[in-house]
């Protein structure tokens, strides 16, 4: 057999190898004829004819997108810098590759606008309090608007909300003052039932003949089990003046 056989074999098996081209499983292949889009490739081997045919490869694996600090002003207008993530994924690899140029930064960019816009619509105090409700909000702009680039938003999260220095002071000032004012109800309502309850005792000590006199030996007796105590008493001026009348006699 002549060589030029094997080398025309040769050739031919070159080229049949250099036209397959492979899609991996996280993968999906947008095959265009002449400069149209024909179908799409699924994982696996497949034949592409050079020249007439270009394909694109299109990851449809589950993307995160971290999105940069955002300048916002809140309804109550107050200026913020807030960032998050978005989580998305694929759903039609042609639309994501026939109706934008960029699905990555596309997605990016929508969700930069749309996180400064949901903002704008709540107050401080509920974009504090409410963060999941406002990432919810922000999801379900991104992905409604992202359908027709065959994208599935599947989460969007906000991550930090950075205040300014001035505004954390009086946040801090607030909730001081708050705090004291707590302290003082409970201080005064401490005393108010301390009040009654010496009121009562009072009450029941004067009703009770001899009372007094025993609550008043109660206290010696505690007061004398410490030797360093010192105790002080106290003669009412009727007794000097009964022990000065009986010396007299």
């Amino acid at each position: 057999m002549p060589i030029y056989y094997y080398v025309a074999g040769a050739v031919i098996i070159i080229l049949v190898l250099s036209c397959i081209r492979q899609i991996d499983q996280y993968e999906r292949g947008i095959l265009f004829t002449m400069g149209k889009y024909s179908h799409m490739w699924n994982p696996g081997w497949h034949l592409l004819i050079p020249i007439f045919q270009r394909l694109a490869k299109v990851d449809v694996r589950i993307k995160a997108v971290d999105v940069p600090d955002q300048e916002a002003i809140t309804k109550d207008n107050i200026p913020i810098r807030i960032n998050a993530v978005i989580y998305f994924k694929v759903n039609d690899a042609a639309k994501a590759v026939i109706e934008v140029e960029d699905f990555f930064n596309a997605v990016s960019q929508l969700a930069q606008t749309t996180m400064r816009n949901a903002v704008g619509e709540v107050q401080l105090n509920q974009l504090l309090a409410e963060k999941a409700q406002v990432s919810e909000n922000i999801k379900k702009v991104v992905d409604h608007v992202s359908d027709a680039w065959g994208i599935d938003v599947q989460s969007v999260e906000l991550k930090d909300i950075i205040l300014p220095d001035s505004l954390k002071r009086t946040i801090a000032k607030v909730a001081e003052a708050e705090r004291e004012k707590q302290a003082v109800i409970i201080s005064s309502e401490g005393e108010v039932a301390s009040a009654a309850n010496m009121a009562k005792a009072a009450a029941m000590l004067a009703a009770s003949p001899g009372a007094l006199h025993l609550r008043t030996l109660q206290s010696i007796n505690d007061i004398s089990s410490d030797q360093s105590n010192t105790t002080v008493w106290m003669v009412p001026i009727e007794a000097l003046k009964a022990l000065e009348g009986l010396a007299k006699k």
